[in-house]
C-alpha cells in the first residue's frame, strides 16, 4: 500500500466528482484506535499513535488500496459532545469530514463496552447518511469476539471485530469496504504514465538504506560509494547516531544512499541516544526503496543478521546482501560462510549476495548494477493484457486443482502486488507456482511480490 498525506480541507466533493478517489472516513470517540487502524490500512505509521486521548486533532487524508481498488482514507479527531473550545473544534472537524465520506468506519473499543460517547457518535453518523461499517477494535483474540456483538445496539449494523495493532480481521473489513467503492478504470494514458513513474521511482530518485549490525563496515561502504568522507568511520561500534541521506550521481542516474546506525538486539539497546538511533534506522528502512544488508564475512551470518533480514522482509522492499571483508576469509572457509548465509537468510529469497571489501574497494563496483536491476523490478508495472496472456500460458502448463483463475490485475507497485480472481480456493503451492511463472515471464528477479486471491471474480 502506498500513502500520500494531503490537507483535508483541499479535498472537496466537487473535486472528487471530477475524478478524485472515493473517501473512507474513520470516525469515533477519542482513544479507540482510529489512528492505529488508519496506519494498518495504509501500511505504515502515517498517523501519530499515543495512549493518551486527543492526539489526533486535524483531519488527515492518505491514499490506500485493497485488491486493486484505490481509495482515500481520512483519519479524524475523536468526536466528543461538549467539552472545552479545542474539543469542540475537533468534533466539528470530524462532523465536517462525514459530509465528504463515501463510507464511514465507526470505530469503538471492545475493552470498554458501549459508552454514551459511542451512542452520540453513532447518532451523528446515522444522520449524515453515508454507508457505515461498525469496527470493534482491540479484539486481539477469539475470547473477545462475543463481546463485539454488544455494539449492535448502536444501530449501525453488524460488528467487524478487528485488532488494528495486530492486523486481525482487517482483511475482512477492507473486503466489505471496497464492495461499496467502484474501482476506477484507468485509461491507456494513465497506465502509460504510471508505468513511466514506476520506472523512475518515487520522487525520481531511488532510496537505498544501508543496514547492518554495528561495526560491520556500513559507513566505510557508504563512504566508498560516495567517494568521500561523508560519514565518520571508527572501530568503535555505534559511531553513526543518525540516518544520513546523500544523493549520488551514477551512470544510471541519481541514487539516494541512507547510512544508518548499527541495529542491536533490543536487550542491548538502552533508552536515550542509541535507542533513538535504532528507531531512526528502522524509519530509514521503512522509507527505502531497497535495502543493502551488510554482513561481516569474518563473523558470518549471525542471529542478529537474521533478525535484520526479517525486518527487511516485513518492510516489503527488495534486498541486496553484502558480505564485507571477504578478502579476509580463508579460501577453504568461503563455502561454509556462503552456506551459513543461505540458511540464516532464506526468507530473503534469491536476493543477490555480493562478496567485497569496502576498505579496499574490491568488488564495490558490482553494487550499483545490482541496485539498478532490483529497483527497476520493484517499480515494474505490467499491462493488464500482458498479465492475463501470461496467466493463461501458466495455467495451460499446470492447472489449479478444483479451481480456475479467471483473471489477474496488478493493483500496486513497490512491491509489485497482484490480485488473482478465482472461482475457488487456491493451495499455497499453486500460488507459489503462479509467482514463479510471473517472475520468469517478466524478469522480476529477486524483488518481493505479493499475490492476493479474491474468490468470486467474474
Amino acid at each position: 500500500m502506498s500513502t500520500a498525506a494531503v490537507n483535508a480541507d483541499d479535498v472537496g466533493p466537487a473535486e472528487r466528482a471530477a475524478g478524485q478517489l472515493p473517501m473512507v472516513v474513520v470516525a469515533g470517540r477519542p482513544n479507540v484506535g482510529k489512528s492505529s487502524l488508519v496506519n494498518r490500512i495504509v501500511g505504515e505509521r502515517a498517523a501519530v499513535v499515543e495512549e493518551e486521548p486527543g492526539v489526533t486533532r486535524d483531519r488527515k487524508v492518505l491514499t490506500a488500496e485493497w485488491v486493486g481498488v484505490p481509495f482515500s482514507i481520512m483519519d479524524t479527531g475523536g468526536w466528543l459532545a461538549g467539552g472545552d473550545a479545542l474539543t469542540t473544534k475537533v468534533s466539528e472537524q470530524a462532523e465536517r469530514a462525514l459530509a465528504e465520506a463515501d463510507v464511514v468506519l465507526l470505530v469503538v473499543d471492545v475493552t470498554t463496552g458501549v459508552t454514551d460517547e459511542d451512542l452520540a457518535a453513532a447518532k451523528v453518523i446515522r444522520r449524515a447518511g453515508p454507508p457505515v461499517r461498525l469496527v470493534v477494535n482491540k479484539v486481539d483474540d477469539t475470547n473477545r469476539e462475543a463481546a463485539a456483538w454488544e455494539f449492535v445496539s448502536l444501530g449501525v449494523g453488524d460488528p467487524y471485530p478487528v485488532s488494528a495493532l495486530h492486523g486481525r480481521g482487517t482483511g475482512d473489513l477492507l473486503d466489505a469496504v471496497v464492495e461499496l467503492l467502484p474501482p476506477p478504470v484507468p485509461t491507456e494514458e494513465q497506465e502509460e504514465a504510471a508505468a513511466s513513474a514506476a520506472r523512475t521511482g518515487p520522487g525520481g530518485t531511488p532510496r537505498v538504506a544501508i543496514i547492518g549490525r554495528p561495526n560491520v563496515g556500513k559507513s566505510t561502504l557508504f563512504n566508498k560509494l560516495l567517494g568521500e568522507e561523508r560519514s565518520v568511520v571508527h572501530d568503535m561500534p555505534g559511531t553513526t547516531r543518525d540516518a544520513i541521506d546523500t544523493v549520488v550521481e551514477t551512470p544510471d542516474g541519481p541514487v539516494c544512499f541512507i547510512d544508518t546506525a548499527g541495529l542491536r538486539r533490543p536487550a542491548r539497546t538502552e533508552r536515550g541516544t542509541e535507542h533513538h538511533s535504532v528507531l531512526r534506522a528502522l524509519r530509514a528502512l521503512e522509507r527505502a526503496d531497497i535495502a543493502v544488508l551488510v554482513i561481516d564475512a569474518t563473523v558470518g551470518a549471525s542471529h542478529q543478521d537474521q533478525r535484520l533480514a526479517e525486518r527487511i522482509g516485513v518492510s516489503g522492499c527488495p534486498a541486496i546482501v553484502v558480505l564485507n571483508k571477504w578478502d579476509l576469509i580463508n579460501v577453504d572457509d568461503r563455502d561454509d560462510v556462503l552456506a551459513g548465509v543461505g540458511d540464516r537468510l532464506a526468507f530473503l529469497g534469491s536476493a543477490p549476495v555480493l562478496k567485497l571489501s569496502a576498505k579496499s574497494g574490491k568488488g564495490v563496483h558490482r553494487i550499483l548494477p545490482a541496485l539498478r536491476d532490483s529497483v527497476e523490478a520493484y517499480h515494474q508495472r505490467v499491462p493488464t493484457g500482458a498479465l492475463n496472456r501470461a496467466l493463461q500460458e501458466i495455467q495451460l502448463r499446470q492447472s489449479a486443482p478444483r479451481a480456475r483463475i479467471r483473471y489477474i490485475v496488478q493493483g500496486a507497485i513497490d512491491p509489485p502486488t497482484f490480485t488473482l480472481f478465482t472461482n475457488g480456493r487456491l493451495p499455497q503451492t499453486y500460488i507459489r507456482y503462479i509467482e514463479r511463472g510471473l517472475r520468469e515471464k517478466f524478469d522480476f528477479g529477486a524483488t518481493p511480490m505479493k499475490l492476493r486471491v479474491r474468490i468470486g471474480g467474474k
